[in-house]
Order: structure tokens, then C-alpha cells, then sequence
């Protein structure tokens, strides 16, 4: 295999073409992550903002979610919330894409499509937004999004009417929602909120990886108490026998915070490729070269290399298909404590949602329709490749310069065919692995909020989180805190 190292000037020549093919390796979200762990939000945020134009025109709507969450996380919340009504109403518009970015993402790869994000991210604008608005003190604002995202809801589950298994509800947005409507006293609206996050959450159990979050019960039986809806909360005290609670009345006079907490990082996507011989001698040469470039065999360059041998060999055939890996985080659970003049008061947060399942979910769901159109996109091209280099030969003859320039052509042809394959890898990865709630009522006063992580091992890791607060008979006050360890 010393061919793979040849210096030749045509194997230059296609080695550079194939390189420029792949496009740059750039990696902004090593960069991103890495200011995110060290707490350097606003730079991990200028990371996202200088790269705008590496996104692309066809990735704007994946560059203001990354932006917004970026900006969210840097507690720039009037900015987060521009850019993402800026990504929504992008998502509104690509519901009528052309049919020819369609054709053309079908030969190229399926990147050439507009970016506009899966089911869960689209709710994920409105979740963010609405936090953007809650951590501001601006509850009323707060209310417009959960509207939104009923509204968003309400447009999926018709969408997805007859697939029981589907992603049709949304447990965080439902209960979030809940939550802000009983801080604004709208009790019936709360008490819909908190029932259909009830709902939504039975109704994933089997996928989400996301139990129904114990204090969802306690807020059924305080709402349909305050309410004095006394089937449904006979219903419930039935339902939730185990379950201790305070009514409504005992917390008149107190404040409450709500402090949510994101945790890890959601997965990222990588390709994954399928080299098919379709000759013994090609099944030798994809074997051999595998060999010989080892385990780098993934990076851009080692899979340009490919390319070049497998063209001129010429009956290789490449699938790109993605891969998602997690990134799931080792936090377990936020210890979240209000530590005043006349104690303190603790409470440990609690799972409300899993982005990486979420995540996995979209991805079950698409991937066998993704399978099917990268084989027949990847057969579509070898045989449009081979069409180049028979008709380069044919119009060659029997003239020895013009069958050399026939066979360059031809293997050309067939290296961009492989080269230019590659999966959709692109997804939202500034959200995070998994988003977790506590819920502290408190009498009114002055207190230090501390949030500590708290490790699977049971240990706590990472930095301790303080900040002061003041608090108000009846007020609520909401808290976003991201944690990286």
C-alpha cells in the first residue's frame, strides 16, 4: 500500500480537490464547550457569534438556536430571545422549501437541505424563550410562550394522529408551562398545564427515560385543591397515595423560587460509512487501505485518501449514515438550599427532561427512512459516475493521450461521487444532556440561593453556585443555571 503515500502531481491535484469537497474541519463546539466548562459564557457565546458565516446560509435557523442558547446561558436574556424569534420565524418559512434544494440534496447529501431542526428543538425556541422572560422577572411575557407552545403542541398530536409511539407531547413544556401559570395565579390554566404534563410524561415512559417528576404530583393535589375540584382530587389522592403534600392555604404567605438546571451536554452527531465493493478486487482494495490507514480511517483527510483510491479502482460504492453519541452527563441531582438569617431551607432538584432521549427518539424514527435515501442516493451516484467514465472513454477512442485523460476523468468522477457523501450530522448541541427543576417555598426575606451539583457516586462535584436573593410574601423568583462539571 505504498500508493497511499504517492506525491504524485495527479494525485495531488485530486487529494486537493477532494480535500476542498470536504469542506474545513472546524470545530467550533470543542471551543464552545470548553469556555462553557471553564464558566465563560460570553466567550463561549463570541465563539458562536464569530462563526455565523461558517454556518451557512442553509444553517441560519441552527446558528440562532446555538446563538440564543449561547446568549441564554451568558444571562443576556432580552438578546437570547431576538434571536430566537428570529430562528422561529425561519422555521415557520422553510415549511415551503423548494422542490429543487430537495432534488439537489438528493444527489449531493442531505446537509444541502435548510436547516429547521426536529420536533423537540422547534418546542425547545418557546422553552428557552419562556425562561428567557421568567429569569427576567417577566411572568406575564413568560405566559405568551406557553401559549405557543400549547398552540405547537396541539399542531404536533394532529400531525402525528395514529402513531401511538410518536413524539406528540412535551413534559417539560407542559409542566414548565404549569408552573408559570400558577406563579401568575391563572389556577385553571395551571391545573390544565400540570395535568397534560401528567399525560405527556405516562405516555413517553417507554422512550423518554424520564419518570414523572414526584413533585408534579404534589402540584396536581395542591391545584385541584385550590380549585376545589373534588372528583379530581379525589382521583389523584388516590393515584398518589404515597405522596405527602401541603395545601395551597399553608402557603399564602410564602415565597417561592424556582431554580432550573441544565445539565451536561445533548449529544452530538458523527458519520458513519459503509464502503460496499461490488468486485472482489474492490472488496481487496477497501480491506487494504482500512488496514493501512488505521484508526484515523474517520478524519477528513484519511477518508479523502479513500476516495481517491476507491475512484480510481471505480467499483466502490459509499454510504454516509449518522451516528448519535451521547454525552450524558455524571450529575445525578442539584442540592439547591435557601440559607437565611433563621435557617435554611433544602431541596434537591428533579429530572423534568432528557434532551439526549429526546434526541435518540428523533433519530429511531428518521433512520430508517435516512438509510433507504443514502443507499439510493449513493447508487444514483456511482451510476452517474460510471456514465461520466464511459463516456469519457467512448469519446477518447483508440487515441493513447485521450484514453489517459478518459481514465482520469472517469476516476475523477467516481472519487467526488464517494467523497461528497456524507451524513446530516447537524443538531442543536448547545442544549443540554438533561434539564432538572427544584422548588423551594420560603417565608419572604433575605436568603443566599446555592445550587450544588451532586454526582452519580453521590458526591458533589463541580463549583457551588451562590447567589443573593430577596424575597416577597406570594412572589415567585426563577433561576437558569447551567452545569458543566
Amino acid at each position: 500500500m505504498a500508493a497511499l503515500h504517492s506525491s504524485s502531481p495527479v494525485s495531488i491535484l485530486l487529494l486537493a480537490l477532494l480535500l476542498n469537497a470536504c469542506g474545513p474541519a472546524v470545530n467550533r463546539y470543542a471551543l464552545i464547550d470548553a469556555s462553557l466548562r471553564a464558566g465563560d459564557t460570553h466567550r463561549a457565546d463570541a465563539i458562536v457569534e464569530q462563526a455565523q458565516k461558517e454556518y451557512g446560509a442553509k444553517n441560519q435557523v441552527l446558528y440562532r438556536m446555538d446563538r440564543g442558547m449561547t446568549l441564554h446561558l451568558a444571562r443576556r436574556y432580552e438578546e437570547s430571545t431576538a434571536v430566537l424569534d428570529k430562528a422561529e420565524q425561519e422555521v415557520e418559512q422553510l415549511y415551503t422549501r423548494r422542490v429543487s434544494t430537495q432534488v439537489k440534496a438528493f444527489l449531493y447529501n442531505d446537509s444541502e437541505l435548510p436547516f429547521e431542526g426536529a420536533a423537540y428543538e422547534q418546542i425547545m425556541l418557546n422553552v428557552v424563550k419562556a425562561l428567557n422572560y421568567a429569569v427576567a422577572g417577566n411572568v406575564q411575557e413568560a405566559l405568551v410562550e406557553a401559549r405557543r407552545v400549547d398552540h405547537r403542541l396541539n399542531v404536533l398530536a394532529d400531525q402525528t394522529e395514529g402513531t401511538p409511539d410518536a413524539y406528540r407531547d412535551d413534559g417539560l413544556a407542559r409542566y414548565l408551562s404549569g408552573v408559570l401559570f400558577e406563579a401568575a395565579g391563572e389556577f385553571n390554566d395551571a391545573f390544565i398545564a400540570y395535568r397534560k404534563a401528567h399525560e405527556a410524561y405516562l405516555a413517553a415512559r417507554s422512550w423518554s427515560r424520564t419518570p414523572i417528576p414526584p413533585m408534579l404530583r404534589t402540584d396536581l393535589l395542591r391545584i385541584t385543591d385550590i380549585l376545589h375540584l373534588t372528583d379530581e382530587h379525589a382521583q389523584y389522592r388516590q393515584a398518589f397515595a404515597d405522596v405527602s403534600w401541603q395545601p395551597a392555604a399553608d402557603r399564602q404567605q410564602l415565597a417561592q423560587v424556582v431554580v432550573v438546571s441544565y445539565n451536561g451536554r445533548a449529544p452530538r452527531k458523527e458519520d458513519h460509512f459503509l464502503d460496499l465493493p461490488i468486485s472482489l478486487d474492490a472488496l481487496r482494495l477497501v480491506l487494504l487501505t482500512k488496514a493501512a490507514i488505521g484508526p484515523q480511517s474517520n478524519t477528513r483527510e484519511a477518508r479523502a485518501t479513500e476516495s481517491l483510491f476507491y475512484g480510481l479502482n471505480g467499483r466502490i460504492v459509499r454510504v454516509a449514515l449518522p451516528r448519535l453519541v451521547p454525552q450524558k452527563t455524571a450529575i445525578a441531582y442539584e442540592q439547591v438550599s435557601l440559607v437565611g438569617a433563621d435557617g435554611s431551607y433544602n431541596a434537591p432538584s428533579e429530572l423534568v427532561q432528557d434532551l439526549s432521549a429526546l434526541a435518540a427518539k428523533h433519530f429511531s424514527d428518521q433512520y430508517n427512512a435516512l438509510a433507504v435515501k443514502a443507499v439510493a442516493r449513493a447508487a444514483i451516484k456511482y451510476a452517474a459516475a460510471e456514465g461520466i467514465a464511459r463516456g469519457a472513454r467512448a469519446a477518447a477512442g483508440r487515441d493513447t493521450a485521450g484514453q489517459l485523460v478518459a481514465l482520469l476523468v472517469g476516476s475523477l468522477a467516481k472519487a467526488l461521487a464517494i467523497s461528497t457523501e456524507e451524513a446530516d450530522k447537524r443538531v442543536w448541541r448547545t442544549l443540554p444532556d438533561e434539564i432538572q427543576i427544584a422548588r423551594l417555598w420560603v417565608p419572604p426575606g433575605s436568603y443566599e440561593l446555592r445550587v450544588r451539583s451532586i454526582g452519580k457516586s453521590g458526591s458533589p462535584i463541580g463549583h457551588e453556585i451562590v447567589h443573593p436573593v430577596t424575597l416577597q410574601s406570594g412572589e415567585t423568583k426563577f433561576f437558569a443555571e447551567l452545569a458543566l462539571p
